[in-house]
């Protein structure tokens, strides 16, 4: 079968050296599964690999893409029943694809009863959000999250609510999202107030932070050395240092967990996804034709976006 998917040959940016491709489809190999692609959204999580900042694990050429959803058209014996279901093909091929191949085992079957369009978005955000909170308990202690708006960051903000935190603080760049993050129970503060970001750190037992640069390096100066600064991104694109009296830092990367999961773990922890999820406020989708992708892309980028932009295939 004829399958069109986005490449890469080499690294640089999205714009620059995606192409799309369509070649025959190499045949599936056992134990695995093929998945007719529905929807795939677009993320920083897709887009800072093609530039090579993770080129020492990556093989080109290399299909873009980490999540989506799909449905089964194909399968192994074992896993025939889920021959036309919907699913997250993951951890196998890129999925900005119209087919992808996974291992069945790692397919994790979507609730009939969640939309498509959030389905697409189950994995990177709820999954690192999940895993996050899991490893930092938040029962009784004062959050804060930069980057707030982001997909990620509201649900660490309504999840760690939901755990037991005393108070959840969000940083965001536009003030579009201030009134939006009050309504999920997170207080919002403009990253532009230099003051009452500091007066807040100082306060906070625990950072989630997703930026670096310069806004961690004020985050860091002012928190207590008794609290903790969990990294999960540089959407900044700059580094920061530790000064003064060096509060604990932790990075958290999510592919660092996944091969702590085995199958049946794996498919426990999206037990326990499904449910938050579809309990949460979340960005809403802005669908876009799978051809199209250079417009979802530039609308990934824009400033002040409140709506993830969803590839659709045909």
């Amino acid at each position: 079968m004829e399958n069109t998917a986005l490449y890469y040959r080499q690294f640089g940016e999205p714009e620059a050296v995606l192409q799309r491709e369509t070649a025959l489809k190499a045949p599936l190999h056992p134990g695995e599964l093929r998945v007719q692609m529905l929807m795939a959204p677009v993320n920083a999580s897709d887009l800072i690999p093609i530039t090579g900042a993770y080129r020492h694990r990556i093989r080109l050429p290399a299909i873009a893409g980490y999540e989506g959803v799909g449905r089964v058209i194909a399968a192994p014996p074992s896993a025939a029943a889920l021959v036309g279901q919907r699913v997250l093909p993951l951890r196998g091929e890129g999925t900005w694809q119209q087919c992808v191949d996974c291992p069945a085992a790692l397919a994790i079957p979507v609730p009939d009863t969640l939309a498509t369009s959030l389905a697409a978005r189950a994995f990177i955000n709820p999954m690192a959000a999940w895993l996050m909170l899991s490893l930092y308990p938040v029962q009784g202690k004062r959050v804060l999250l930069t980057a707030a708006g982001s997909d990620c960051g509201i649900l660490l903000g309504q999840w760690a609510r939901r755990q037991g935190a005393t108070a959840v603080y969000g940083i965001h760049r536009s003030a579009i999202h201030a009134e939006r993050l009050r309504g999920m129970g997170i207080e919002p503060i403009a990253q532009q107030d230099s003051d009452s970001v500091r007066a807040i750190a100082a306060e906070s037992d625990l950072v989630f932070d997703a930026t670096g640069g310069e806004l961690a390096q004020t985050i860091l100066g002012a928190m207590d050395k008794s609290a903790a600064f969990i990294c999960y991104g540089l959407l900044s694109g700059q580094p920061f240092s530790l000064q003064r009296h060096f509060p604990s830092l932790h990075w958290f990367h999510i592919r660092n967990y996944f091969e702590r999961l085995n199958p049946q773990a794996w498919q426990a922890a999206f037990a326990g996804i499904w449910p938050l999820l579809a309990a949460s406020q979340y960005s809403d989708a802005t669908l876009m034709p799978f051809a199209d992708w250079p417009s979802a892309l530039a609308r990934y980028r824009q400033a002040g976006r409140t709506s993830k932009p969803v590839l659709v295939f045909e």
